[in-house]
């Protein structure tokens, strides 16, 4: 089953979006365009597990 993320997933205004068929790959897409496009955005561990909950199985 495949696992999604979206910025508007977060609120935020972006259009960026992942999907994979594993939620190890799909953090390595999210922390590579986070360091990219939202470097106000701390990927702590609290922030992470937030992140986390937002993605959805297609």
């Amino acid at each position: 089953m495949a696992k999604s993320i979206s910025c508007k997933d977060a609120g935020k205004n972006c259009s960026w979006s992942a999907s994979t068929d594993s939620v190890e790959e799909l953090m390595s897409l999210v922390t590579e365009h986070v360091l990219t496009e939202h470097k106000e955005i701390e990927l702590n561990s609290e922030n992470i597990a937030n992140i986390k909950s937002l993605i959805k199985e297609e």
